[in-house]
Formats: structure tokens, sequence, C-alpha cells
């Protein structure tokens, strides 16, 4: 990274920074309607190399997009003034500067290896990366759970995308053999302790190879869902409300909304039971949980899609102890979990089932829980 910043900028870095993608154990479009959320970090991550300027400019460049890099007036940022890839480290910036971190002129270098559209927080490891690269440039310390609500913003503002804090909070704040318990109501978090190898376990990522695209609408969609469910319930938000009033506040919905809201209260349910299983010792049995919240997603908020549900079906005929799309949906990544001795076989149960189904081979990737953003030069 210090080399390839040099080769584009001609000096020297200040330093290296980097942050995770993630994937979601449990919890999916729970964080943007006050619910909790499991995410851990993966071994796949983004790098930001970084520099400060005297002059005020912000270059930003990607060994993605090679070309010459964009540049920019950092006063002159605004929502809209920078398209593209850019756009997501650029919002950053004028995050930051809004914030009164002082961050100023800059030239930042990215690479990455998280995939693309894979559902996996390509854009939050993005984000969070040059954010600390951009703080730790001028020597500014900040607060990993201020900068994942900062780099939030930026995405809300300059992408066009309403996520919630999830995957910017997990790029930031996950440990090494734990998944983040991020209680998005008021951001509290825990770590819990999740490390399946020593269980004689594997987590697998399924990466289908479709591209998703939560600028679509289709993401914004089903928010503004959620949204008008709660309005109509009389709550601030869906987990709000008791599980036990579930079955009367779907009767008192018009039909289009009651599988949103059925999908958001039982998943909330789901994490806290995971949690109280894992805290226990008892991963395996979590597996359930996994498979019984891909139906969720499926069938009541209907963001999956037909290689995700191959995916799914394939890796529990094959003995997976449970498996469920991951993400935001319409496309990207599943996650299984299954025996040690049973995953190589879920890998080729999944590879034959796409095969068959004329799909683009997917990639399968063991997974651990590991660090969240840091410095790494």
């Amino acid at each position: 990274m210090a080399d390839a910043f040099r080769a584009v900028f001609g000096r020297a870095c200040a330093g290296v920074w980097s942050a995770p993608g993630r994937v979601n154990l449990l919890g999916e479009h729970t964080d943007y309607n006050g619910g909790s959320v499991l995410p851990l970090a993966l071994p796949l991550r983004t790098w930001a190399a970084a520099a400060p300027r005297a002059d005020g400019l912000l270059r930003l460049h990607s060994a993605l997009f090679p070309g010459e890099p964009v540049e920019v007036a950092a006063a002159g940022l605004a929502p809209g003034a920078v398209r593209g890839w850019a756009a997501y480290p650029a919002g950053v910036a004028w995050a930051l500067r809004r914030a009164g971190y002082g961050t100023g002129g800059a030239d930042v270098h990215v690479e990455t290896d998280v995939p693309l559209g894979a559902g996996l927080s390509s854009s939050a490891a993005l984000e969070v990366a040059v954010a600390l690269a951009l703080t730790g440039a001028v020597e500014r310390e900040a607060d990993r759970l201020v900068l994942a609500r900062l780099v939030r913003e930026a995405e809300h503002a300059f992408a066009g995308v309403p996520c919630g804090i999830m995957d910017q909070a997990a790029a930031a704040c996950c440990t090494t053999g734990h998944v983040l318990h991020l209680r998005t109501r008021d951001l509290a978090l825990r770590q819990v302790p999740f490390d399946p190898v020593a269980h004689g376990l594997r987590l697998l990522v399924v990466d289908t190879g479709v591209a998703h695209a939560l600028r679509d609408g289709a993401y914004a969609a089903r928010r503004a869902g959620c949204e008008a469910g709660a309005r109509a319930l009389g709550v601030r938000l869906l987990c709000d409300l008791d599980p036990g009033q579930l079955d009367g506040a779907l009767g008192a919905l018009d039909e289009p909304l009651r599988p949103l809201v059925r999908h958001v209260v039982t998943e909330e349910e789901r994490v806290g039971r995971a949690v109280a299983r894992l805290e226990a010792g008892d991963p395996r049995s979590v597996g359930g949980l996994l498979t019984a919240g891909h139906a969720s997603l499926r069938d009541d908020f209907a963001v999956s899609c037909a290689e995700l549900d191959l995916a799914v079906a394939a890796a529990l005929r094959a003995g997976a102890l449970g498996a469920r799309m991951t993400g935001g949906g319409f496309g990207g990544s599943a996650v299984v979990l299954a025996e040690e001795a049973a995953a190589g076989r879920v890998g080729r149960e999944v590879a034959a089932a796409f095969a068959a189904a004329g799909h683009r081979p997917p990639r399968v990737l063991p997974v651990e829980p590991g660090d969240g953003a840091r410095r790494d030069l």
C-alpha cells in the first residue's frame, strides 16, 4: 500500500489503515427499525493509505478504478459534487469536516479484497477505512461509534442509500472471536463470543455472484413500508412492538404492511434467542434460527432471489445446520453454519446446484470472526 501510494502521488504516505467487510449472522432489516443485529468482521478488508495536503485539495485514487485521481476542493464538498466510487470517500471527508474534525486536503489511495455487490458491506469498509485514514493522517483520534455514525451520514447524503448503522458499526467495532451485538436504538454494543472452529463448526459465506444494488429503490421501499407500519401502529419504531402484541398488530394493518412488520418483529426475537444461545456456549443451536430468518426474508420481506434460495436449499440438503441470505438482499451472499466435517460437502453441493441451474459458479469462503478497523502501518 505504501509503495502503491508513492507510485500514484509521488511521495510517502503518513500511514495505512484498514477496515473489514462484514457478514451479518442474524438481524436483517432490523437496524433501521430500532432493533438489534449480530454482525462479524470478515478477513476480507479495504485499505486506505493517506497523507495530508496543505493546499486544501482532496485527491482520491482506487486500484479498482485505474486512471488519474479524482480531485476536488475539500472546502467545496457537498452532496452531488462527486459521482461514482469517489462519492463514498468524498462523503466521508465532507461528514468529518462538518463534525469539526478539521480534515482538510489529503491524498488517499485505496485497495480492497472485499467483493463489490456481494452483500458483504464493501461500501462501509471503504468509508470506515477512509475515515480512519483522514483522521489518522492528521493525528486526530475519534471514537469508533462516532465515526460509524458520521460515515453512515455520508452514505445517506452522498451515495443516496438510506442504510442503517449496522455495516459501519461492524466495520469500526468488531473484534476477533466475537459477533457484535449492536442495539441500534441507543447504539449500545457488546461483544458476544462466537468461535465456530473451537466448537468443531465452520461458517461459510456463499457469494452468489449476483450483484445487489440498494440504490434501485427496492431497499428504500421496504424501509418506507416499515415506517408506515410503525405509524399505523402508533409506535416510533417497529422494534418497540412487543412480540406478544404481534398478532393483534397484524390484524390492524393493511395487507401490504403485514409481512414487513411480521419479519421485523420476529427477526428481532431471533436475534435475542441467538445471543442467549451463544452466551450459553451452544452455537450449533443457532443454525435453525438462520434458516427461519431466511424463510422470513424470502416470504415476508421479499428480498431474496433465486440464487440465494438455491444456495440455502442446497446447503441444507448437504447437511448444514442452518443457512440464510445475508445483507440487504436482491442478490449478494448467503451465510451457512455447518459441522466442520460437512463443510466441504456443503460447498461442493452448492456449486453443483448452481451448475445444474446454469448459474455462474458461486464463491464459497470459510470465514472466522476477525478484527474491526485498525492502523496497519
